[in-house]
């Protein structure tokens, strides 16, 4: 893995002064962000620098926006990442894991916050946005909830000029769950699911988007903790139900005793590649994914988060779905 001896700018004049650093900048979230971040509006916006572990990944993802930096760099070797931290003006970590061992959320959700937070310090960066998860506590049932609150407990320690969103479920183009239901419904003739009762509040990846991008603007938001979520909540059967149908393959969906459901994520966790469920992912769903009362949200942000119906069927089904996708679009820009 290339580790930058200096960072160098497509601008061709250097590192521009006070660049935001996207930690995750190629994933699915910082995709959106930085798109978002070049639409028209943002023109004067400061340039971005998204590291990647895969050139040709990130130069995909991004090579074709304006203001915009891919380079290769291991974020888990101290010495890139003091040097990606050295010139930013803010830093976004959006990185995180849904599966994996103790090791590996210790390392992606804990650690590395941990280092970027030493990092930070000993560069002089204080602005620094952090993407969590609704249901982050100590003592959550699930390795993913647990890691993920230790990731903020290790940032809020480090007496940054912090700001933490927590999203429920992202939903939104590329995404995986709803392109992963609405494929499985193209194939099979019923859905057996695990935790078909679990609650959510599915959110718009452009609101998350648009949230980020409003906290970094804003130094008001330092040290506030908000709650990404959208306008109603869901069990996982009833977003199964609407990839189905908003994909035009609608099936039944079963649910699976808390057993079998266990039996069906232990067996996926021994099959080659990532797994589509662990018994993590069940534990997790024992927590809803459901705002919070009296905490703040996307509202308190000035935005008005966006209905699973008004950005589904652009995703799923194309047509006329596409169409008022396009119409939400162009309200955030």
């Amino acid at each position: 893995m290339a580790e930058p001896a200096e960072i160098r700018f497509a601008s061709g004049h250097g590192a521009p002064p006070g660049y935001w650093l996207l930690l995750g900048g190629t994933g699915f979230v910082g995709r959106t962000l930085a798109e978002m971040l070049c639409r028209p509006g943002h023109d004067e916006g400061p340039w971005l620098l998204a590291p990647t572990r895969h050139m040709g990944h990130g130069l995909a993802a991004l090579g074709a926006l304006p203001r915009v930096d891919v380079i290769e760099a291991d974020l888990y070797d101290d010495v890139a990442l003091a040097r990606l931290v050295a010139g930013a003006a803010a830093v976004v970590n959006l990185i995180g894991i849904l599966h994996g061992s103790d090791d590996d959320f210790e390392q992606v959700h804990v650690a590395l916050p941990r280092r970027l937070a030493a990092a930070c310090h000993t560069a002089g960066v204080r602005r620094v946005v952090h993407i969590s998860a609704l249901g982050a506590t100590a003592d959550a049932p699930s390795r993913y909830l647990r890691s993920k609150a230790a990731g903020e407990a290790a940032l809020r320690e480090a007496g940054l000029d912090l700001t933490i969103l927590r999203p429920s479920l992202i939903f939104g183009a590329g995404d995986h769950l709803l392109n992963l239901f609405a494929a499985v419904q193209r194939l099979a003739p019923i859905v057996p699911l695990a935790a078909a009762d679990a609650r959510f509040q599915p959110v718009w990846v452009d609101d998350v988007a648009e949230a980020l991008a409003r906290c970094l603007a804003r130094p008001e938001t330092i040290g506030q903790t908000y709650e990404c979520t959208g306008p109603e909540v869901m069990t996982l059967a009833e977003l199964v139900h609407a990839a189905g149908e908003f994909s035009g393959h609608p099936r039944p969906v079963v649910a699976l005793p808390p057993a079998v459901a266990k039996l069906q994520a232990l067996l996926m966790e021994w099959l080659p590649g990532e797994p589509l469920m662990t018994r993590d992912n069940l534990a997790s769903m024992q927590v809803p994914s459901v705002a919070h009362p009296g905490m703040p949200g996307l509202a308190a942000l000035g935005i008005q988060p966006t209905p699973l119906a008004a950005v589904a069927p652009g995703v799923l089904g194309g047509g006329a779905g596409s169409a008022r996708l396009g119409s939400y679009r162009a309200h955030h820009e």
